[in-house]
């Protein structure tokens, strides 16, 4: 058995966490596998060595339209294969799936988007979550262990939400995606990683720039570590990391204990 240490984090704007510290931050992390969402920068405007940290293989898989989504991997290992993207034209030009396969493990930077800003991008969202439901059903089959990482844009219960009251008609804790995770983590056998060794309530991951919300932890949890069922007894531990703020969101930080 080896523990591999897996960070993912929404940094909102990888430049701008980069001038948060992020990178000095992660030097001291440990981690085997990062997982980084919403980059918003193409790969000609992360020429600085910063987005580069020697100690890691890097992977970008960023969106089509600038300063929007994308996703990153930085991986300790070299991997044996890459993938970016579901093979859905539509959905890939925003840059929300890189996988890296190491043997039979697959870990991934996922982001879902948000459906927050119109109804347009909430049937969007609906639609992918449709699209993801038989996704997900291919992947429980095909023999492979995973640990999807990152943003997935919706609150699943009461306890992964402060203000649950207030948000019941908001995109990110309606009751259909609601009851779509439920059906992830219920029939069709995923795991919420985080809550298989962290069952605290007030533990949130992203919190809205507005009044005193990150100060009073007025917060969401909708950052995950999403695993296979085959991992759910591989986690020693999950915390999120609430030190220094990198972004909007907060560092999820989970280890496991793989056989090498």
């Amino acid at each position: 058995m080896h523990a591999m240490r897996v960070i993912s984090l929404n940094v909102n704007g990888i430049r701008a966490a980069g001038r948060k510290g992020f990178y000095a931050w992660l030097r001291r992390q440990r981690a085997d596998v990062v997982c980084l969402q919403e980059i918003k920068a193409r790969l000609d405007q992360l020429t600085d060595r910063l987005y580069w940290p020697p100690s890691f293989h890097c992977f970008y898989y960023p969106a089509e339209r600038p300063g929007y989504s994308g996703v990153a991997l930085y991986t300790r290992s070299e991997p044996d294969a890459v993938i970016q993207g579901w093979g859905w034209p539509d959905i890939d030009i925003e840059g929300c799936w890189i996988e890296a396969r190491f043997g039979s493990l697959s870990v991934v930077s996922l982001y879902l988007p948000s459906g927050s800003s119109s109804e347009q991008r909430q049937c969007i969202k609906f639609e992918l979550m449709g699209r993801l439901t038989t996704f997900f059903a291919r992947l429980r089959s095909d023999g492979r262990d995973y640990i999807i990482c990152g943003d997935w844009n919706i609150a699943h219960t009461k306890a992964d939400i402060k203000n649950w009251r207030g948000n019941q008609k908001n995109s990110g804790f309606l009751p259909e995606e609601r009851a779509w995770l439920d059906q992830l983590f219920g029939p069709m056998g995923w795991v919420d990683g985080f809550r298989v060794v962290n069952q605290r309530d007030d533990e949130y991951t992203w919190w809205s720039n507005r009044g005193q919300a990150w100060a009073n932890n007025v917060g969401w949890r909708i950052d995950y570590q999403v695993v296979s069922s085959g991992l759910r007894d591989r986690i020693i531990a999950a915390r999120i990391y609430r030190d220094r703020r990198f972004s909007d969101h907060a560092p999820l930080i989970m280890d496991y204990a793989l056989e090498r």
